[in-house]
């Protein structure tokens, strides 16, 4: 072992002084340390995070999801209550009454599971249901569903692309796009950048069997938009596959909350949808749209679909009542647009950076990691519960707090926020420069 790499192999595993220069990524695969030293140096880091109250990670919630969370931090287990800026719940539905009396239903009527993969028993009415119920909301004929928003992805494009295919993914798509790509080729090109895009495609444009375009509609971690038209233009320009993922578009974007393929309208141009059941359509699970030909060789293709058991009945149920209900009360898209625009004026009002938001995902930008994770600390102890994102979710020098917010959010909770964010500023040096 080279004298760097032994150092570097001290700082992992004990040297505690070292530890605020590190995140999660530096433990990933340290070189010539066995299975049980990575997990016990990755303890030390973890305890490090604990006692200097900056794990803000896999905290216990032991109330509903919702505007407002009792948590026990663990380090101190104390309860406390805070208002809730760390779920994807936009629309407020996990807690809406028609989605639970849907569950419960579906429970009584059904039971607890579907008891079999889709293929050999276990694709049961409720199934079918939805898969006709999310492929309808896109304006197409044919779903597929998965038990997670991620195998969506993930299985969808291990089943599609091959090593005779190349994959070209905006740097800022999901990680499970990235998973699903592991086994064929990949291009990428900086976020949004069309330019870059389209350079790209010209070079592979003859050189593989399928080329396609993979972005998301609404990025996680900014929260803003894909330029989608001029997107699915070059696409379709230079004869390649457009797969978008609007996980966070659904229900936040677009007139009727189907999206930025809505707002765009540009149904007719995207060939893959994918997205999650987890966020504003309050359950757990994923979907893919394509044409018939496409979902049905998924059906029996997709490996992580074919050898999963189907989803639970009450899920399942619950989920198509939360389809219903973007149209039945769509009050809740226009609660959350005057919540997110209020929030995101007065933020910016008070000097915060938070980029190029257009969603319900609104991001603090403070760019030093470790005065990040000081000031997601100075929020929980003010009642204000928000994410720290460090690397390598973001780069290392574009550290932020990322909010989420929702319809069922009150005037009241918004302001207790900003009350929180304006102290800090005058307690922290967070306005990034």
């Amino acid at each position: 072992m080279k004298q760097n790499d032994n150092s570097r192999r001290l700082i992992l595993i004990g040297c505690k002084k070292k530890y605020s220069t590190l995140s999660f990524k530096d433990f990933e695969n340290i070189p010539d340390l066995d299975i049980f030293d990575r997990a016990s140096s990755f303890n030390h880091y973890l305890d490090y995070l604990n006692k200097s109250d900056q794990l803000n990670y896999r905290l216990e919630n032991i109330s509903p999801c919702g505007p407002e969370l009792f948590v026990n931090k663990g380090c101190d287990d104390v309860v406390r209550g805070v208002i809730n800026f760390v779920s994807n719940d936009y629309l407020g539905l996990t807690q809406h009454p028609a989605v639970k009396l849907a569950a419960m239903q579906a429970l009584e009527k059904f039971g607890t599971g579907s008891g079999a993969s889709p293929a050999i028993g276990g694709h049961f009415n409720y199934h079918q249901d939805l898969e006709i119920k999310i492929a309808s909301f896109f304006k197409r004929e044919a779903a597929l569903l998965y038990t997670t928003g991620y195998t969506a992805n993930s299985a969808t494009l291990q089943c599609l692309l091959k090593k005779e295919d190349i994959a070209i993914v905006d740097m800022g798509v999901h990680a499970s796009v990235y998973e699903g790509c592991l086994h064929t080729n990949v291009k990428s090109f900086v976020h949004n950048d069309l330019e870059r895009m389209e350079e790209v495609l010209i070079r592979v444009k003859d050189a593989y069997r399928t080329k396609m375009v993979i972005v998301d509609g609404v990025y996680s971690q900014d929260g803003d938009l894909a330029p989608l038209r001029e997107i699915s233009y070059l696409t379709k320009k230079y004869g390649a596959v457009l797969m978008v993922d609007d996980a966070h578009g659904i229900g936040v974007i677009g007139p009727t909350g189907r999206g930025l393929i809505e707002k765009e309208d540009v149904f007719d141009q995207v060939d893959i949808i994918s997205g999650t059941f987890s966020k504003s359509l309050a359950g757990i699970g994923g979907f893919v749209v394509a044409r018939p030909e496409i979902i049905r060789f998924l059906k029996f293709q997709a490996r992580q679909h074919l050898f999963s058991a189907a989803m639970p009945p009450s899920t399942t149920c619950a989920i198509s009542r939360a389809i219903e209900l973007i149209d039945e009360e769509s009050h809740w898209i226009d609660k959350l647009r005057t919540n997110v625009n209020y929030f995101k004026s007065n933020l910016l009002d008070l000097g915060f950076v938070i980029g190029n938001t257009q969603s319900a995902i609104i991001p603090v930008k403070i760019g030093d990691p470790a005065l990040t994770a000081q000031a997601a600390k100075f929020l929980f102890d003010a009642g204000i519960y928000a994410n720290c994102i460090i690397y390598p979710a973001v780069s290392r020098k574009d550290a932020r707090i990322r909010m989420s917010l929702m319809a069922t959010h009150t005037q009241q909770q918004l302001d207790n926020a900003l009350d929180a964010f304006e102290l800090m500023k005058s307690k922290l040096p967070v306005l990034k420069q």
